[in-house]
C-alpha cells in the first residue's frame, strides 16, 4: 500500500487574475527536480505519475524509488518550490509514495542500458601501499572529500573488500546502499561523495574469509553494478601489498592513475616500491607518492621531529621516476576526526590544508576529461 504525504505552499494570486496553468509547464518545471542519488530528473526517471491542475491549484504524485527514502525531503522541496515559481499557481501539493516492483525493475533496465563503458568518461585514481598501517585509506577519504570541496563530482570505491575501513572513516557504518535490482547498486553518498565498500554490506566485526575469486566476484559487482552517475573522479583504495586484487584493478583498468601512499621510514618505503614497480610492470602511470606521517611539529616550540626518518621517499620518487605531492605530517587533530567519522580534508584548519593540497595537485597532474 503507497503512503502519500502531503504539502502545501500557499502563494498570493498576482493582480490581473489567475493565469491559466498547463500540465506541460509543470512537468517543464518539474524536469529541474533531480534524485539525488541518482542525478537525473524525476521526469526522465518517470517518478512523476500523475498532474492535476484545478484552476491555480496543482496536485503533483511522485513515487520514489523507495518508500522512505532518505532524500525524500529534498525532492519534495524542490517539486514545491519548482512547481510554485509557474506564474498563477496559487497551491501546490506534493503527494509522495514509492514504485511498485515492476518499476524499479523498469527503472533498473533504463539506467544500466545506458551505461557507458567502464569509467568511460571518469578519471580513476588508484590509492595503494605497500603495506597496511601508513594511513591509505584515511588519504584515499581525505583525497575524495577534497576533490569534491573543489567542485568535482567523486566517487569513492573502498576495494579493500577484506580490510574495509573507509565506512568508519566516513561515519557510515550501519547503512545499506539500496539495490533498485539485482544488477542495479546506488551507492551511499557523505560530504558530498558517493561511496560504496564491502563494509556496508556487512557487520563491522564479522570476519570475511574469502579466497582469490570471490574476492574478484565483489570487485566486478562494484565496477559493473554500482550505479555512479556521471563523476569526475573515482578515487579507488586498493588493499595493501602486490596480491590478486591489487593486480586485477590494475589490469581492469589500464587507463587509471597511480598513487602511492607510505611513511618515511625504510622499511616501509623499500615494501611501497614493490606496488609502485607492479604497477609500472602494467603500464600505469605512478602520478606521485604521498608522505603519510612525514614529521611531527609540537605544538609548544613547533619543532620538526622526523619521527619515521627521512630521504627515504625522495629516493623511491626517484627511482619511479615519480614526484612527492604532499608531505602529510603527524596530526592528533586528523586522528580524532578520523575516529568519529569526519575527514580532516572538511576542515580550513592545519589538518585539512595537505588534503586540500593533494587533490590540488592531482587535479593540476590529471584534468577532468569533460
Amino acid at each position: 500500500m503507497i503512503i502519500y504525504y502531503n504539502i502545501n505552499v500557499n502563494k498570493k494570486i498576482p493582480r490581473g487574475g489567475i493565469k491559466l496553468v498547463t500540465k506541460e509547464q509543470v512537468l517543464n518545471a518539474l524536469k529541474e527536480v533531480y534524485d539525488p542519488e541518482i542525478g537525473k530528473s524525476i521526469v526522465d526517471l518517470n517518478m512523476v505519475k500523475n498532474v492535476q491542475i484545478d484552476g491555480s491549484k496543482v496536485i503533483v504524485d511522485i513515487n520514489l524509488t523507495v518508500k522512505g527514502c532518505p532524500l525524500q525531503d529534498t525532492i519534495k522541496k524542490d517539486a514545491i518550490e519548482k512547481v510554485s515559481a509557474i506564474e498563477g499557481v496559487a497551491e501546490v501539493v506534493v503527494n509522495l509514495g514509492a514504485m511498485t516492483e515492476k518499476e524499479r525493475q523498469d527503472l533498473a533496465r533504463k539506467l544500466s542500458g545506458g551505461k557507458k563503458p567502464l569509467f568511460e568518461n571518469t578519471r580513476v585514481i588508484v590509492v595503494g601501499s605497500g603495506k597496511g598501517g601508513v594511513g591509505k585509506s584515511t588519504v584515499s577519504v581525505n583525497l575524495a572529500v577534497a576533490l569534491a570541496r573543489l567542485g568535482f563530482k567523486v566517487g569513492l570505491l573502498d576495494a579493500d573488500v577484506l580490510g574495509f575501513s573507509v565506512p568508519r572513516l566516513l561515519g557510515i557504518v550501519g547503512e545499506r546502499p539500496y539495490a533498485l535490482d539485482e544488477h542495479t547498486i546506488l551507492p551511499l553518498e557523505k560530504y558530498g561523495i558517493k561511496v560504496i565498500s564491502m563494509g556496508n554490506f556487512t557487520d563491522e566485526d564479522t570476519p570475511l574469509i574469502w579466497r582469490g575469486p570471490l574476492l574478484g566476484g565483489v570487485l566486478d559487482q562494484f565496477f559493473n553494478d554500482v550505479y555512479w552517475g556521471d563523476l569526475d573522479y573515482l578515487v579507488l583504495d586498493l588493499p595493501p601489498g602486490t596480491g590478486d586484487v591489487p593486480l586485477t584493478v590494475m589490469q581492469k583498468l589500464p587507463e587509471a592513475k597511480f598513487i602511492l601512499v607510505t611513511t618515511p621510514q625504510a622499511s616501509a618505503s623499500h615494501v611501497a616500491g614493490r606496488i609502485g614497480y607492479m604497477a609500472k610492470k602494467v603500464n600505469l602511470e605512478v602520478i606521485g607518492i604521498v608522505e603519510n606521517m612525514s614529521y611531527f611539529e609540537c605544538p609548544n616550540c613547533h619543532q620538526r621531529y622526523n619521527i619515521f626518518g627521512e630521504g627515504e621517499t625522495e629516493k623511491l620518487a626517484e627511482d619511479l621516476g615519480t614526484e612527492i605531492l604532499v608531505k602529510i605530517p603527524i596530526e592528533i587533530k586528523v586522528r580524532e576526526l578520523s575516529d568519529i567519522g569526519t575527514p580532516a580534508a572538511l576542515s580550513d584548519g592545519e589538518e585539512g590544508l595537505p588534503y586540500m593540497k593533494l587533490a590540488e595537485k592531482v587535479v593540476e597532474k590529471v584534468r577532468p576529461i569533460k
